[in-house]
């Protein structure tokens, strides 16, 4: 018959998913008590004739027939096989057709003649798959032979039936060299796994139905992934949805309050001496830094309760800090100074560990390599400065590739991001040179990259944030508007859960944010009495958020409940209430 031998006879196969059938080797026979064989399932189907073929059912027009097989998939993926076969029989709708029964049986039995047969009558009218799933057969036949010791008939296999298909030539030379050389590593084409012999026939099925039309074959687990689909979508449409505990119910929609946004002020820092201009949690969770007019930096450290503490006061600048860059391991700090210079401190020490400098010109923005053993630096002359760790100038991108007041970002694939004109800002590959650029219409303030390095977040002067999409073809997805802003840069940034949120600062002293799918204004914080210059959402605790503010204090922002829990006054981070 064309097939390799097997140890039991066929009527001992017990009718499965591919899924059930997962540990079913060559020969082998699946058993379970609970389940009726696979020809007696077949044959309460088979005979039924397909019913109500264009019937349809709820108000969306789902198709009876599609529904009914997604169910019967789910049973039997489920290992209610007995269920499964009284569903085809009191439906009348088979989950496979009579002839994808049969070719299925005869991929378990090893019937590989007679399956590429039955290959030609399960419905496939696309001639590239059905070549393509005469090679998986062949190949596999190919493989067993070889596993049987049958070299000769191995090799008739390959040349009178897998070469004339034409369809990969080079597997074809590579299963050749297994006749010559059987420790020979060939990798499979479907699932990038190398192979030295044939698989699992389970797993030829499996690989087979990925490649076949879902018609023919219902997709593993599909009921699992609609109901996944469904449950994310409620998941990307709730305005607050901010966590990943809780429990999901099927039996009913999911809707989250705004008890999961921050908007409680949990704690105050009054440290700084002046206006605080910018700070950033560490990509860890563990470390807050900020900056300030007062010439001073402060890392702050967050405890597993999340109360933040004062670790170290950063000295050193002789002019305001205007921004913080945290090293790709969490464990060093840029600081930079107002067209001044960059220092770099280690965060465990709080000690000083380099100055960055050049000349006369001063530095106005600064990131990190993604490997950490680069410094980039924004230079007044608008030249984009390149230092080794050590402080050695390692390169300098000349001409106006910055402004005087700018951001630097540095994406995980090493492109540089900044504000070369007024309403443009420029992604640059320093090594091929190229450079793709968003331009806008009006005067941008400031931005920010996405944790996935796939947005950009733009503030713009007439008070509007605009993401836009940096992967591809570079495109503006969306607009936020609400924020106060005129006269100061102000900052914003993603966050919550999978960075679902949009957060800014704004000059009327308050806080806005924004669903980041549907754009609406979620909640407006208050109790800064000054402009609130940045924040920042903590990237492992999407229930916290920093602001800082002219009125000289940071403010840490958790659930409503903490407070209420507490039963307490607002904790500063000396101690005092």
């Amino acid at each position: 018959m064309g097939g390799v031998e097997d140890d039991e006879p066929p009527s001992k196969r017990v009718k499965a998913s591919s899924r059930e059938l997962r540990g079913l080797s060559n020969g082998e026979c699946l058993k379970e008590p609970s389940s009726c064989s696979f020809s007696a399932c077949a044959s309460m189907a088979r005979p039924l004739a397909l019913q109500g073929d264009d019937e349809v059912i709820g108000s969306k027009g789902v198709k009876k027939v599609e529904f009914v097989r997604i169910i019967a998939e789910a049973l039997y993926s489920l290992g209610y096989s007995k269920t499964g076969a009284y569903l085809e029989e009191e439906s009348g709708i088979p989950f496979h057709s009579s002839v994808v029964t049969v070719f299925i049986q005869q991929i378990l039995d090893g019937s590989w003649d007679e399956s590429l047969a039955s290959l030609h009558k399960i419905g496939i009218v696309d001639e590239t798959i059905i070549k393509l799933a005469c090679f998986i057969i062949l190949q596999q036949k190919f493989f067993e032979l070889l596993d049987g010791e049958k070299v000769m008939d191995a090799l008739k296999t390959l040349r009178t039936e897998i070469a004339p298909l034409s369809i990969n030539n080079i597997r074809v030379r590579e299963l050749s060299s297994l006749i010559l050389s059987p420790s020979h590593r060939v990798t499979d084409g479907i699932s990038g796994q190398e192979m030295v012999k044939s698989k699992p026939r389970s797993e030829l099925l499996e690989d087979l139905q990925k490649l076949f039309p879902p018609t023919v074959m219902i997709p593993e687990k599909r009921l699992l992934q609609l109901v996944e689909q469904a449950l994310d979508l409620q998941h990307d449409t709730c305005l607050f949805h901010n966590s990943l505990v809780g429990e999901t119910s099927l039996l009913t929609d999911h809707r989250c309050g705004r008890d999961k946004i921050p908007s409680e002020t949990v704690q105050i820092l009054p440290d700084h001496h002046n206006e605080v201009w910018y700070l950033q949690y560490s990509k860890n969770g563990k470390y807050l830094a900020s900056s300030s007019s007062d010439h001073s930096a402060i890392i702050w450290e967050v405890n597993l309760e999340g109360r933040v503490s004062l670790k170290h006061r950063l000295i050193g600048h002789q002019k305001p800090v205007s921004c913080v860059s945290w090293s790709p391991d969490d464990d060093q700090i840029l600081t930079c100074g107002v067209e001044e210079v960059i220092r770099r401190w280690d965060i465990s020490s709080g000690e000083c560990l380099q100055v960055y400098e050049k000349g006369l010109i001063g530095s106005i923005s600064c990131s990190w390599s993604p490997d950490g053993k680069w410094i980039f630096s924004g230079m007044t002359d608008k030249s984009i400065m390149m230092w080794d760790l050590d402080g050695k100038e390692m390169d300098c991108l000349k001409g106006q590739k910055t402004l005087r007041i700018s951001d630097l970002q540095t994406t995980s694939d090493g492109k540089l991001i900044t504000i070369c004109k007024e309403n443009m800002i420029v992604i640059l590959d320093r090594e091929s040179g190229a450079e793709r650029c968003i331009k806008e219409d009006q005067t941008i303030v400031s931005f920010t990259l996405s944790g996935d390095n796939k947005f950009l977040l733009v503030s713009i002067v007439n008070e509007e944030l605009h993401l836009w999409s940096i992967q591809g073809n570079i495109r503006l997805v969306s607009k936020y508007r609400g924020h106060r802003r005129s006269r100061f840069i102000v900052r914003a940034c993603f966050g919550g859960f999978q960075q679902a949120f949009i957060a800014s600062g704004s000059e009327d002293s308050q806080i806005y944010i924004w669903h980041r799918g549907s754009g609406e204004l979620i909640e407006t914080l208050g109790g800064h009495s000054g402009a609130v210059n940045c924040v920042s959402w903590n990237p492992a605790n999407p229930h916290m958020l920093a602001s800082a503010s002219d009125d000289r204090t940071i403010r840490i922002w958790g659930l409503n409940h903490v407070e209420t829990k507490s039963n307490s006054c607002i904790h500063h981070c000396n101690g005092a209430n």
